[in-house]
């Protein structure tokens, strides 16, 4: 599909104020809209939604489902004014800091209040809001049904499911059916949580729609070893009879690194074409309705994949394979109609992703802290991004561009501020004006970027499990002076 010319703020849910612990999808994120309405923004990007495990650090990319979302996102305050929460229910509210997320802490208080509100909803519930709860299990039962009894098989069994009791792991109708039976309260709960948070999130996107704000959500192409998808669905990965990995993802060496090993299993590509690529419909059905437009992560393994045998150490081991490339998106677009894809083409970009990217117009990705400043026409500069583009200050994944920029070697720092006519005094800024001026179709810059923020509001470091995800902005920080200047560079840039 064809972007207008606009512009729009990173920040993940987790990072929005919020009373309990983190961001939610309460009046944290509504005063966050609000914001980027004021400041001409028209777009909202973050990570993944999905449950997170405290197991890798609460990453949004190794999530226990592609579909659910996260449940300590849930506004514990609407369950309140829903009926199913009290006052007294939600106190003590522990000592939270309004700065950065503690997870295990966050989750040990909210997990707690969410149980006490499903009793009270099984208990006190009218027939409208049965109904309502009756009408969602059925519309999203392609998926719910074999997360929730994931989730609850979880409570049982310790582990990630590739250790559980063979007849579970290879889903024998009799053992399953007795889990159900004996896990049905749980399996109860796990479903109330969604319903809960697919009602309040709809009522965010609404609100934000409402406010000219469009939602741009995040899909990684791969998914957790340990989640509901791999579990409830083998069928659509490369396993092997005893429902293990017979590869796993990851990038192959080049001359700066040793390569990676991410270890998420891969997908059975010629299943999934046999079978008109229907999980992925399910999945992409599920997003759509959840976001407006998507950001396809590593979109490369759309093109060809490096496949690692899941025995090997080493991500030298691995060989590239062909995806499905043209088939897969032409199949989406025969499915859905025009696709609301930006692309994640960072890194091995080569002809045939070029090709692939360009055959369906998807803007690809062009962040300035990847330029070498010294060297004409770098494709990072923005001076050079091509309109259909996404240029950024900078990522989830990168540092913020002020901890960047202090740590430039000089040469380079004089040759930034060549090309992008800037003095340092205030290089955040004249960032965002260099890549709001730039001819990419969409820009965005990051919350911690417009406030000006330092290496130590950084949101994640690839490769490393501790101190990520964690930072939040204060309500202080939905500065309206910084909301004016960002709205007057998005019309002087004639971005809406």
């Amino acid at each position: 599909m064809r972007f207008d010319r606009q512009s729009g703020v990173f920040a993940h849910v987790t990072s929005l104020p919020g009373p309990h612990g983190i961001g939610d999808l309460g009046d944290g994120a509504r005063d966050f809209v609000d914001w980027l309405a004021s400041a001409d923004q028209s777009l909202w990007q973050f990570c993944p939604l999905g449950p997170t495990a405290s197991i890798h650090g609460h990453s949004p990319y190794q999530s226990y489902s592609a579909f659910a979302g996260n449940p300590l996102l849930v506004d514990l305050d609407a369950l309140r004014e829903d009926g199913y929460l009290t006052d007294e229910d939600l106190e003590p509210v522990p000592d939270f800091s309004p700065h950065a997320v503690e997870y295990d802490r966050v989750a040990e208080y909210k997990r707690g209040r969410l149980r006490t509100a499903h009793e009270r909803f099984q208990s006190e519930a009218d027939a409208a809001e049965r109904e309502s709860f009756e009408a969602f299990r059925e519309r999203e039962s392609s998926w719910l049904d074999g997360y929730a009894l994931f989730m609850a098989l979880r409570t049982r069994y310790d582990g990630a499911w590739i250790e559980w009791p063979q007849e579970i792991r290879t889903h024998d109708p009799d053992t399953l059916k007795r889990h159900r039976e004996e896990l049905a309260d749980e399996i109860a709960y796990r479903e109330f949580v969604q319903f809960v948070f697919d009602r309040q999130w709809r009522d965010l996107k609404a609100y934000a729609n409402d406010r000219g704000v469009e939602l741009v959500g995040d899909l990684p192409i791969y998914v957790a070893l340990d989640s509901a998808d791999v579990w409830a669905t083998p069928e659509a990965f490369d396993l092997t009879e005893e429902n293990e990995p017979a590869a796993v993802a990851g990038v192959p060496p080049n001359p700066n690194d040793d390569g990676q090993r991410w270890g998420n299993p891969l997908y059975d590509w010629d299943y999934l074409r046999e079978n008109d690529y229907d999980w992925w419909m399910d999945r992409l059905d599920r997003l759509f309705e959840l976001v407006d437009v998507t950001r396809i992560d590593h979109f490369k393994g759309f093109d060809e994949y490096w496949a690692i045998p899941a025995n090997a150490h080493s991500p030298a081991a691995g060989e590239w394979r062909d995806a499905p490339g043209a088939d897969f998106f032409e199949a989406v677009e025969e499915r859905f109609g025009d696709l609301p894809f930006v692309v994640e083409d960072l890194g091995f970009l080569d002809q045939s992703l070029v090709d692939l990217r360009d055959r369906f117009q998807f803007p690809g990705m062009r962040v300035p802290q990847y330029a070498n400043w010294c060297q004409q026409g770098d494709m990072y500069q923005p001076m050079h991004y091509p309109e259909n583009s996404v240029g950024y200050t900078s990522t989830h994944d990168t540092n913020t561009f002020v901890g960047y920029y202090d740590d430039l070697p000089d040469q380079q720092r004089d040759c930034l501020h060549y090309n992008i006519g800037a003095d340092g005094s205030e290089i955040h800024w004249s960032v965002i004006d260099a890549v709001w001026r730039s001819n990419a179709v969409i820009a965005f810059t990051t919350m911690q970027d417009v406030l000006g923020l330092g290496a130590e509001t950084r949101f994640n470091t690839p490769g490393t499990t501790d101190g990520n995800w964690g930072w939040r902005v204060t309500r202080d920080g939905f500065d309206e002076g910084v909301a004016a200047r960002l709205a007057s560079l998005t019309d002087e840039h004639i971005r809406n």
